[in-house]
C-alpha cells in the first residue's frame, strides 16, 4: 500500500432531506441507514481498507460531531478528526484537510469523498480509485469520478466530457447543476454526460496550486496555518481561519474554473442517498414493492418506504406510495411524490415547535 496515499472523508453535513431520521445532533452519516449494522460513515471508512493506511485517513466534521466520529471510528487518533467550528461548504473543508496533509507530506496523493453516499460494488470502487490515484500521482490533474447515468435524474449534478482516445479518463468540458427533466433527458441521449459523484482525487501540489489560482484569499488563509497544523495550536488557528472563509463549494470555487480537470468514467453502484426516494430506489423490496426497516405489519400496502424503530410494532393498512419515517420524538408520513416538501416541514417545525424536533 502506498504510504503517500491519503483519504479525506467529509462528515459534517446535516442531511435535512432525510428528516426526521437525520437530525442536527445526529445526522444521517452516523446512522445505519441501510439496516446492515454499520453507519454510513463506518461503511465509507471500511471501503478504504485496501486503498490507504489507517493512519492516513482524515475525517472532516463539525466540532459538535467529534465525539460521534471518535465513538464510531475508535482507531482514529484525535489529530485525524478535523473539526470545523462552523459549516462553510466543501471548499474550506477540503482546503483545511489538504493543507494539513501537505504540511506532513508534500508528495501526498489524496482521495476526497463524502461519508454518506451508497456504493454497492466495493471492488469496482477500489479499482476505479486506484486507477485515479495512479493518474493523479504522475500529473497535476484534478480528477472527479463521473457515474454513468441510467436515467434522467434531476437531483444530480452533471459533467460533460470531451471525447478522447482514453476510454475512461476524459477532459471535462462543463459542469451543470440539477437540470430540468427535459435537459436531463438531452444529457442522457447525448452520451457525453455523467453524474457528478462529488468524489475527487488529486495530488497535494495540484490542489494547493488550484486554491492559489482560483480561491486565492482562501489559500492565503490556510497557508498561514503551516506553522500550526499538527500542533496544539491547530484548533485555535482553525477557529480564526473559518471566521474569514466564505461559504463556497469546491465545485463552484475550483472545479468549474480550472483547466486541468478530468473525469474518470465509473460504474460502482453509486447513489448520493440524498432523499427518501433514493433510499427507496436501492432498497430491497417485498412482493408489493415496499421497502421496510423496522417491526412492521402491512395490509394492502404498496410501494412504500417505511423506516421505524425496531422496538415499536407498526401496523399499516391501505397506504400506497408513502414515506413512513419515525425517529426519536418525530413521526412523519408523507406522499413519496411530495418528498421535496421535507425541507419545508423542517423549516415549519423549527419556526413553530422549536429545535427539539430538528
Amino acid at each position: 500500500m502506498n504510504k503517500n496515499t491519503y483519504a479525506v472523508v467529509m462528515a459534517g453535513g446535516i442531511g435535512s432531506r432525510f428528516w426526521p431520521f437525520s437530525r442536527t445532533n445526529n445526522p444521517k452519516q452516523f446512522h445505519d441507514v441501510l439496516g446492515v449494522g454499520e453507519s454510513m460513515l463506518q461503511l465509507t471508512i471500511n471501503r478504504l481498507t485496501d486503498i490507504c493506511l489507517p493512519e492516513n485517513i482524515y475525517v472532516v466534521t463539525n466540532k459538535d460531531y467529534r465525539d460521534l466520529v471518535a465513538e464510531q471510528l475508535p482507531f482514529l487518533k484525535s489529530e485525524q478528526i478535523l473539526c470545523e467550528p462552523i459549516g462553510r461548504n466543501t471548499a474550506p473543508a477540503i482546503a483545511y484537510a489538504c493543507y494539513k496533509i501537505s504540511s506532513l507530506n508534500r508528495d501526498a496523493n489524496i482521495l476526497v469523498m463524502p461519508s454518506d453516499h451508497v456504493i454497492l460494488k466495493d471492488e469496482a470502487f477500489k479499482t476505479t480509485v486506484l486507477k485515479a490515484l495512479e493518474e493523479s500521482a504522475k500529473d497535476d490533474k484534478l480528477i472527479t469520478l463521473g457515474i454513468k447515468p441510467n436515467k434522467p435524474h434531476t437531483g444530480y449534478g452533471y459533467i460533460q466530457f470531451i471525447e478522447s482516445e482514453s476510454q475512461e479518463l476524459k477532459k471535462v468540458k462543463t459542469f451543470t447543476e440539477k437540470p430540468s427533466l427535459e435537459i436531463a433527458n438531452m444529457f442522457l441521449q447525448s452520451g457525453d454526460f455523467v453524474w457528478n459523484s462529488g468524489i475527487f482525487i488529486w495530488n497535494a501540489k495540484a490542489i494547493l496550486r488550484a486554491f492559489k489560482l482560483h480561491l486565492s484569499e482562501m489559500a492565503e488563509i490556510f497557508e498561514d496555518g503551516n506553522n500550526f497544523y499538527n500542533t496544539k495550536h491547530e484548533d485555535e488557528f482553525i477557529t480564526k481561519a473559518y471566521s474569514h472563509c466564505r461559504n463556497i463549494s469546491i465545485d463552484y470555487g475550483i472545479m468549474e474554473k480550472a483547466d486541468n480537470v478530468y473525469v474518470l468514467l465509473s460504474d460502482f453502484g453509486w447513489s448520493d442517498l440524498g432523499t427518501w426516494d433514493s433510499l427507496y430506489s436501492i432498497g430491497q423490496k417485498d412482493e408489493a414493492g415496499n421497502v421496510v426497516d423496522g417491526d412492521v405489519m402491512l395490509y394492502d400496502a404498496k410501494n412504500n418506504i417505511i423506516k421505524t424503530p425496531k422496538d415499536r410494532l407498526v401496523v399499516i393498512q391501505g397506504l400506497e406510495n408513502y414515506i413512513v419515517a419515525e425517529f426519536d420524538n418525530v413521526l412523519m408520513i408523507c406522499s413519496k411524490d411530495q418528498e421535496q416538501k421535507v425541507k419545508e416541514f423542517v423549516s415549519d417545525v423549527k419556526s413553530k415547535k422549536g429545535t427539539a424536533y430538528i
